[in-house]
């Protein structure tokens, strides 16, 4: 019963979420475009399933995923379980003694932005307007890569210490180098995909690690150290979308002039 009740009213409040989109949606459709709107039937089943959809999926959420992700964040982050096998007796911890805690933080950043609805649309989106040029799982692997990449270097911030704008400050100049020679088609959705990563799978499992991960760390604050992770999940998307072109760019320049010089040979 208490299932039921939760999922009652999460599907109420998944209502009241949804239903400022549709009067936005019909207010135009209707009284600017004044055009009725097309397959109307159909539109009304699709949101009826996007209701059902989002309002299940949140409660799986809140009912399984973000509790485990918690749980293994405070597990993974516990001094005795840091130091269990350690050699030093001492008590001081180094960074290199929480690699379980940067594999964990890589391993859940790539998971959830896989599952991540936003970065789905995005994918099939991109890949229907360019014909195929940009693969579906393509963009999603860039993608993922990068959270977990920037996730994992979050982790290893918090562990250390080091100030947050140093590595935001760094990211972004190799983004700006990169935008300059990565190709035009890409650019946009690249910077795109650093928003999409951030939405309703990671950032709850994410902030959670953060959290967990300065709470536990002796001398870090939990209200400085502990937030940050977002923007790296953020960031570096936008680098890996960008060396995915261009490495495949590149890749395909090379076979070209393969091809070329190999007609070449012939022709000789």
């Amino acid at each position: 019963m208490e299932l039921l009740r939760d999922i009652f009213f999460t599907l109420l409040l998944t209502v009241r979420d949804v239903i400022p989109i549709l009067v936005i949606l019909l207010g135009f459709q209707l009284l600017v475009l004044r055009r009725p709107v097309p397959n109307l039937r159909r539109t009304i089943i699709g949101f009826v399933y996007v209701l059902l959809g989002l309002g299940l999926f949140l409660v799986g959420l809140d009912k399984a995923l973000f509790p485990l992700g918690k749980l293994m964040a405070h597990q993974l982050t516990d001094p005795d379980f840091i130091q269990r096998g350690l050699e030093s007796v001492s008590g001081i911890l180094r960074w290199q003694d929480y690699m379980w805690v940067y594999l964990f933080a890589a391993a859940i950043g790539f998971a959830t932005t896989i599952a991540e609805p936003s970065l789905m649309a995005v994918a099939i989106k991109a890949q229907a307007v360019s014909g195929g040029a940009i693969s579906t799982w393509g963009l999603r692997l860039a993608v993922a890569v990068g959270v977990a990449l920037g996730i994992a270097l979050g982790t290893y911030r918090i562990v250390t210490g080091t100030p947050l704008h140093y590595y935001i400050v760094a990211g972004y100049i190799v983004i700006i180098i990169q935008t300059i020679f990565a190709p035009r088609l890409i650019i946009a959705l690249a910077y795109d995909s650093g928003g999409v990563t951030t939405s309703t799978v990671t950032v709850p499992l994410v902030t959670a690690l953060g959290l967990g991960l300065a709470s536990t760390v002796p001398g870090r604050s939990t209200l400085i150290d502990g937030f940050g992770l977002i923007a790296f999940a953020s960031l570096f998307p936008m680098i890996t979308v960008m060396g995915y072109a261009q490495i495949v760019q590149w890749r395909g320049k090379r076979a070209a002039s393969h091809h070329r010089k190999e007609i070449s040979r012939d022709e000789n």
